[in-house]
């Protein structure tokens, strides 16, 4: 990654002073919160895209009326329009994983790439979406941070993974075939990371990599961007193994996702998501050997039941959770589907006065 200048200084160097330290904590999921709200597809229209449009925008000069050929999908389960359409639930949720004990806030944002919000035909949306994201976390770091100065809280801009891969084809008949290439994928990542430094975001980070291309890609655009604004902010990778295999989809073990991403400098490579805690140990403890940045965790509450759902109780993460860190293996720890400011809570007490793994010094890269 480049080597500008940071773009906050102060705010920068005391993120650093802080993972020097004590173990940071991330917060935990935001669609499990938000479903518990049980919104309606008018919560997610709100009245800017009541009728099934965007009433602010209109390509091209046009004027939107009834049976004019703009109407969207349906928004329901669009999570990140909730930034936009009921920020109060997403400031909320922000407040509730702060008051468990969170060091980091994630932006609403997972999905916030041209690529994503075409399922949903609101592409205009990205810059505003990951802009109004990052302000929403922004602030509520800041109203914490005056309740207790001497603890500093961060934004976390996330950069989800897209719903396309670059390294696979979707058709089993042609395996040479890609739904997406490298160059699309940089220009969607480029949109999302210009909105999430407009929005005030301290740290960005490519989460939950299923395909290693697609991460490079994202870094890519991220050094564009920073290159754009003449200053840099922190980066962090967070990779998803897939399953028992060890592997992410585009089949790397956590050993080969990281010195694929290496040459990137991160300030932390982690993984996140698929798996829970025990099942993600072993992947951790490789990250932990080989990795000389910070090493970063957010497993699921468990694996997902019969019904979809997440089973396993903070108290019983927590305590994985602890072994992780008594074992000298985090800097970072934190929550992904299933968990709740509850998780949140019971991880920060567990980890709480242990020290943050040491950083190895191993040989440069090439």
């Amino acid at each position: 990654m480049s080597q500008l200048p940071w773009k906050n200084p102060t705010r920068a160097e005391a993120l650093q002073a802080a993972l020097a330290r004590r173990i940071l904590i991330i917060d935990g999921a935001m669609g499990t919160m938000i479903q518990r709200h049980g919104l309606e597809e008018a919560d997610y229209r709100g009245e800017r895209f009541r009728d099934g449009y965007d009433a602010l925008f209109a390509p091209d000069g046009h004027a939107h009326a009834p049976g004019c050929g703009c109407e969207s999908h349906d928004q329901r389960g669009n999570n990140d329009l909730l930034s936009l359409t009921r920020p109060d639930i997403i400031r909320g949720i922000h407040r509730q994983y702060l008051e468990a004990g969170a060091d980091l806030l994630e932006t609403n944002t997972f999905n916030s790439t041209s690529i994503s919000l075409a399922d949903y035909r609101l592409q205009h949306l990205v810059r505003e979406l990951n802009r109004e994201g990052a302000r929403l976390a922004r602030a509520e770091c800041d109203a914490a941070e005056a309740l207790d100065p001497s603890k500093p809280r961060f934004v976390i801009g996330v950069l989800g993974p897209t719903s396309r891969t670059a390294s696979l084809s979707p058709d089993v008949n042609r395996p040479g075939f890609r739904a997406i290439d490298f160059d699309e994928l940089a220009e969607a990542y480029r949109e999302a990371a210009r909105g999430l430094v407009e929005g005030g975001a301290d740290i960005l980070m490519v989460e939950t990599v299923f395909d290693t291309l697609n991460a490079k890609a994202a870094l890519f655009a991220i050094d564009d961007v920073f290159e754009e604004t003449g200053a840099r902010l922190p980066v962090m990778i967070s990779g998803t193994i897939t399953d028992a295999s060890g592997r992410t989809l585009s089949g790397q073990t956590a050993e080969a996702f990281w010195y694929s991403l290496r040459h990137s400098r991160p300030m932390a490579i982690g993984l996140n998501c698929a798996l829970g805690a025990q099942d993600m140990r072993q992947h951790i403890d490789v990250l932990a050997q080989v990795a000389d940045t910070h090493v970063s965790a957010h497993p699921n509450a468990g694996l997902p039941n019969a019904f979809g759902g997440y089973d396993e109780t903070p108290e019983d993460m927590a305590a994985v959770l602890r072994e992780f860190a008594e074992s000298g293996l985090l800097n970072l720890v934190g929550g992904c589907c299933g968990t709740s400011p509850d998780h949140i809570a019971a991880i920060a007490d567990a980890v709480r006065g242990l020290p943050p793994r040491a950083l190895p010094t191993l040989e440069a890269a090439a």
